[in-house]
């Protein structure tokens, strides 16, 4: 069977890439090494942390939070085996959505291992051990990632787990410790610490979301510790004892200095992840690596002929939507059309309580390019919606260049973020400027009016502060 394109891999970037394809016109095929679609992200990642992190969400409410509003109800019970329930019903809709799609946009899906015996073709490879190989014109790589392990810390799913196993648990942890202070360990951190654990997390760095404005994560930090989270900052973990008691932890200063043992009932791995690209025969393929990714030019190309690539196992950031957007430029690319990404305008989000999202440049990126910048800033306790609804924690950060006025960066550390972010991605996308934001009017009252506010901020009008 020959087709004009198969893709390896169908979580994010890879089903989007096959059903713009398949829109376009071209006859495709996906391999997908799980009996289910999705990738990492529908099945044990993006999806299912979701559906914990909203439902542990409600369980803080209704504990913590009714009482203000004047609503009075005994204190909440946690039934774990159904919240568990109803992740993975959120997890199988979502999974059966995109093998319905894939239906309707005649997609043929072949389960199993695939490995590029060369340009054009694809052996399949079953978990029987049976093997059939596919003919194209044409291979997207879209295998993901996966956790990176640590030295001296072996993750069984049960003590030391990672993030797989923190979303199965059968049981609130007495004590969690996490091991990274990253956007991974931090949500599901956040999801155990509402459920009742004890959570210290330990972190290589001198500070907490690598990568994040300094500001948006200092105050981020401290707004957890008000949630009960506890740091260790500056500090590995270099070994790691499981016995029928718990876990013990050997953790030292990063700098050099004498270790300490923590005690924990589980302990979560959450440093990273790395590309995935075991099996595929890229090197016998002549598919050229750098740093375990797989090297693309501007249009997804590795430097075989009719071999592509994108998402995780490629440069820039592990996201879902960076991998859909790319799955979709590349189908566009070998259908003649202008596929294109500006990786200058993806949104990152944080989906704790509350959330911190971003585009853009942060204060620390531009001071290292040596771009003049003027800032806007607008607090959350001075939002009328935000008043109302008790979510007054945060700010609104709008960096724009000091000469044009270019929105260069917007981050909202507040309740939505992950929402009130796209305007942003919106405005920049268009190369909009602080002052077109501030002249676009918005609802009021919404928690949105902190945008608008910190926009007006940058030319020092805003008119609530």
């Amino acid at each position: 069977m020959s087709y004009d394109l198969i893709v390896i891999g169908t979580g994010p970037g890879g089903y989007v890439c096959a059903i713009r394809a398949a829109q376009l016109g071209l006859k495709v095929a996906v391999v997908e090494k799980r009996k289910t679609h999705g990738g990492t992200c529908l099945n044990i990642g993006c999806i299912p942390s979701k559906a914990l992190l909203h439902a542990s969400e409600l369980f803080n409410e209704a504990g913590h939070g009714f009482a203000a509003f004047g609503i009075e109800v005994p204190k909440p019970k946690l039934n774990l085996k159904q919240m568990m329930t109803h992740k993975q019903e959120t997890v199988d809709a979502n999974v059966n959505g995109v093998a319905f799609l894939f239906k309707k946009n005649k997609i043929e899906s072949f389960t199993g291992t695939g490995t590029i015996l060369g340009a054009g073709k694809v052996q399949v490879t079953a978990d029987d051990g049976k093997t059939q190989v596919l003919e194209t014109k044409n291979i997207v790589i879209a295998t993901g990632s996966e956790v990176t392990p640590l030295p001296g810390v072996a993750i069984d799913e049960k003590q030391i787990v990672s993030s797989e196993g923190a979303l199965e648990l059968d049981k609130v942890p007495g004590k969690l410790v996490v091991i990274g202070a990253g956007v991974i360990g931090l949500e599901l951190g956040s999801v155990w610490r509402r459920l009742g654990s004890e959570v210290h997390v330990v972190e290589y760095l001198d500070r907490v979301l690598p990568g994040t404005d300094a500001e948006v994560a200092k105050q981020f930090q401290r707004l957890m510790g008000k949630q009960g989270i506890t740091f260790q900052l500056a500090s590995k973990v270099t070994g790691a004892k499981a016995s029928k008691k718990g876990v013990s932890l050997t953790v030292e200063p990063a700098a050099g200095g004498n270790a300490q043992t923590i005690e924990a009932d589980v302990v979560l791995v959450a440093i990273g992840r790395r590309p995935f690209t075991e099996n595929l025969g890229l090197e016998a393929a002549g598919v050229a690596l750098e740093r375990g990714r797989v090297v693309i030019d501007n249009h997804f190309a590795s430097n075989v002929p009719g071999i592509y690539a994108i998402g995780d196992v490629v440069r820039g950031p592990m996201l879902a939507h960076k991998a859909e957007d790319e799955g979709i430029a590349v189908a566009e690319i070998l259908a003649g059309k202008a596929g294109h990404v500006n990786y200058d305008c993806i949104p990152g989000v944080v989906y704790t309580w509350p959330e911190v999202a971003t585009v853009g440049q942060s204060e620390e990126d531009l001071k290292a390019a040596g771009i003049s910048y003027n800032v806007g800033k607008f607090p959350f306790t001075a939002n009328g919606r935000a008043r109302a609804n008790r979510s007054t924690d945060g700010f609104v950060k709008v960096l724009a260049d000091a000469a044009t006025d270019k929105v260069l960066g917007v981050h909202i550390l507040g309740a939505g973020a992950g929402e009130m972010i796209h305007e942003a991605v919106v405005l920049m996308e268009f190369g909009g400027s602080s002052e077109d934001l501030a002249r676009s009017t918005h609802a009021h009252p919404t928690m949105s009016e902190a945008v608008k506010e910190a926009a007006l901020a940058v030319d020092k009008r805003a008119i609530h502060t």
